[in-house]
């Protein structure tokens, strides 16, 4: 009754006013991602460095949005700023999208009345962290992909081809090769109990990534693991000396004390263990160390970065050291993945021949023995 007469009020006379259905699985509109946010901040920047108002900006954005979920949010924010709360405050409240470290530097930038050079730094912050992730994702996407094929199409070949050959084969009257025998006998078993390794391999797979969430110490171990496979471990190391020197380039840069930085740059990295190892940076500069002192103790950031980082303090221009240190890793992880396909590329194409060769060749030596006996 209340929208009937808000609706005549405006000269609208509705004949029936029903509620809008909501969708069958959830809100509508696709799952706001890292994406969105940086396309929205740099929106965001590049409206307040025009001079458009901040309420104002909101609406802009929001009305050339698509995705229905970003639209909410934005009006959400909006409608908080425009009921009187800090654009930081505001964010605060939607930690899903919106980390602490976003949320510090806006509020510093807010401080120091700079917000819309806030905005852009952490605009093109995370447009390099969300490189650095694409490539690393790329490095380790390609090789699982080409062995996931692989398998699948090896068990293919064992539980539907395979069976046909060995109805051939019974016709022969003879002893099958050891091989042969092996490859039929593991044909039975994919047959009768493969199901049991599909669920296993699933299981265990959702059980390590459950594992790894509730357990520091166990995400530690795989973490320290991940960093020590050859060639996808310096990629790894790569990527987190990267966002480490990234994010406390860009924080310390809008005016955030060293040892809050730090605290907000750990989760950062993208790695438990380099995520302790700032944690106790943090710690050892709080109580005075300096910081290329503190990151030795560690043993764990290369000397390239801790002599940076030396050179930065003493000139009083750390934030621009630690930047061109972070453009130097993520040139190093794009050269690390693009060698790394190029290296992988023959190894995988030979084991996908060997495995799949093998079934084939299996399947013919029964045919090669009969063929010398005759």
């Amino acid at each position: 009754m209340f929208i009937k007469a808000e609706l005549r009020q405006m000269g609208i006379i509705p004949s029936r006013v029903r509620k809008k259905p909501k969708p069958l699985f959830g809100s509508a509109g696709k799952r706001i991602g890292a994406k969105d946010i940086s396309v929205f901040t740099r929106q965001l920047a590049t409206m307040l460095t025009s001079g458009i108002p901040l309420v104002q900006s909101f609406t802009i954005i929001g009305q050339a949005t698509e995705n229905p979920r970003m639209k909410k949010l934005i009006t959400d924010i909006r409608g908080e700023v425009e009921s009187g709360s800090a654009l930081s405050e505001s964010l605060k409240k939607h930690p899903l999208y919106f980390d602490e470290l976003y949320v510090n530097l806006v509020e510093a930038g807010e401080s120091a009345g700079v917000l819309d050079e806030v905005l852009a730094s952490i605009a093109d912050y995370k447009e390099r962290i969300e490189s650095i992730k694409g490539k690393v994702k790329k490095a380790l996407f390609y090789p699982a992909t080409v062995v996931a094929v692989a398998i699948a199409v090896t068990a293919l070949l064992l539980i539907v081809v395979i069976p046909q050959f060995e109805d051939l084969f019974q016709g022969f009257g003879a002893d099958l090769p050891a091989f042969t025998r092996m490859v039929v006998d593991l044909s039975h078993f994919m047959q009768q109990r493969g199901w049991l390794l599909l669920v296993g391999f699933v299981g265990g797979v959702i059980a390590l990534i459950q594992l790894k969430k509730r357990n520091k110490k166990f995400a530690h171990f795989l973490d320290r693991i991940s960093l020590k496979i050859p060639v996808i471990g310096p990629v790894l190391e790569k990527s987190a000396l990267a966002r480490f020197a990234s994010t406390l380039s860009t924080t310390f840069a809008a005016g955030v004390p060293l040892v809050d930085a730090l605290g907000t740059v750990a989760g950062a990295t993208g790695n438990i263990v380099y995520e302790d190892a700032v944690m106790q940076v943090r710690d050892d500069v709080a109580i005075g160390h300096q910081l290329q002192l503190a990151m030795q103790q560690t043993g764990l950031f290369p000397p390239m970065l801790i002599q940076m980082t030396s050179i930065g303090e003493e000139a009083g221009s750390l934030d621009a050291m630690l930047s061109k240190v972070a453009a130097f890793y993520e040139e190093e992880v794009n050269n690390t993945v693009d060698a790394l396909s190029s290296l992988l590329e023959p190894i995988i194409i030979v084991f996908v021949g060997v495995v799949v060769g093998g079934l084939v060749v299996a399947m013919y030596l029964p045919i090669f023995q009969m063929a010398s006996v005759m």
